[in-house]
């Protein structure tokens, strides 16, 4: 699920535009330039029915768009949105937007402003 929830934001020219490849899960390499995408899986579980795993997965992944000023944040983050939410293939039965959040990094002047989208991703283990 990882490599392919990534390869969807590598794979749109509006989110490539803005970051090139720096999508990366966990955290962005230090010194390396923003506008850039932190990827985290925050919680996931299996489906089940009465007899057992039906072979859906649902996970809640946080996407966090840094950059150095407020509108870059935001205009990365609405290009996230846009190729995200909705989004459904032969792996992924839904991807749903949820909610977003403004803020600056531990609130310091002087770190890179972030906007935090996370998204409910159905899909099924191949």
């Amino acid at each position: 699920m990882e490599q392919s929830f990534r390869a969807l934001l590598l794979n749109d020219s509006g989110v490539s535009a803005l970051v090139g490849t720096r999508v990366n899960w966990g955290a962005h390499p230090q010194g390396q330039p923003l506008p850039a995408l932190v990827l985290n899986v925050i919680s996931g579980a299996e489906g089940y029915r009465l007899d057992g795993p039906d072979g859906l997965l649902e996970s809640r992944i946080q996407v966090d768009a840094y950059a150095n000023t407020y509108a870059d944040a935001k205009l990365l983050s609405r290009a996230v949105i846009a190729r995200m939410s909705g989004h459904s293939d032969s792996g992924f039965r839904g991807i749903f937007h949820i909610n977003s959040r403004d803020s600056r990094e531990d609130g310091d002047v002087d770190r890179p402003f972030r906007v935090s989208m996370d998204f409910t991703a159905h899909w099924r283990q191949s």
